[in-house]
């Protein structure tokens, strides 16, 4: 039997064994979200738990980043079009809940930056290696947003709420030593280091029994599932109000000068 395929824009999953990797794939971006990618996102956990020989996953980003966030021509679209905001936060919804839902153990490889939605997806897995010169960073208070699809629904979970406030508030990064201190990491490793390790943490996961693994997953993520639901509808209706707003206008109108 041979492995599902999987043709997604932005996402190239490839097969290694029963691992499958998942890399988000627009490097001359950075791999900043755009509407293609968002959408895939949004799609490929049900296309992987759909492959019978998928035992675990890794996810990683092309070239130096994990992913840099919005692309601006996103953003702006998103501001402007108020079909196309609803979509996106349907979207934005349906990722966050796919991945808490998603039954197979998720190692993120973080490369480099992870900011915004990227950042999101990076600690929505279940373990995250992170490179040296990697950051975490969640800008969307800084931008004028509400920080829906970010580390307002998770962060409290994986750190102290004084300390999840302070950079959810200023918006400033996390380099890949803080992220292990504050429990945003499982470990930190050398760059060139990184996917072998990932993947090696992933080989090992997909050996354990598969029911088991699968189940522990599930039991854990209901405290995740619990408290994210608790905030998602109130968090998601908050930062869609937040793009039509003067302050988040600014503040793109300076975005890449």
């Amino acid at each position: 039997m041979t492995s599902t395929s999987i043709t997604l824009p932005g996402l190239e999953v490839s097969s290694h064994g029963s691992v499958r990797q998942v890399t988000l794939d627009r490097p001359e971006k950075l791999n900043a979200v755009n509407a293609d990618l968002h959408e895939s996102l949004s799609n490929v956990w049900q296309a992987i738990a759909a492959d019978p020989q998928a035992r675990a996953v890794v996810i990683t980003g092309a070239g130096k980043a994990f992913s840099a966030g919005g692309d601006r021509e996103f953003l702006e679209r998103i501001a402007q079009d108020a079909q196309w905001r609803y979509e996106n936060m349907r979207q934005a919804r349906r990722i966050v809940q796919e991945m808490i839902a998603f039954p197979l153990p998720v190692i993120a490889a973080v490369n480099g930056p992870a900011v915004g939605l990227g950042c999101s997806v990076a600690l929505l897995s279940d373990l995250v290696l992170m490179s040296e010169s990697a950051f975490f960073a969640d800008p969307h208070v800084a931008i004028g947003l509400v920080a829906a699809d970010g580390g307002a629904l998770c962060w409290p979970l994986l750190t102290s709420l004084i300390r999840a406030k302070e950079y959810l508030f200023t918006g400033d990064r996390i380099d890949a030593r803080s992220a292990l201190e504050l429990g945003f990491a499982n470990r930190v490793v050398a760059p060139e280091e990184l996917l072998e390790a990932a993947h090696a943490l992933a080989e090992r996961l997909a050996a354990q029994p598969a029911q088991a693994m699968r189940d522990t997953k599930r039991a854990v993520n209901i405290h995740l599932q619990r408290a994210v639901g608790a905030v998602l509808d109130f968090a998601f209706s908050a930062e869609a109000e937040t793009f039509t707003s003067a302050d988040f206008r600014d503040r793109l109108a300076q975005f890449g000068r």
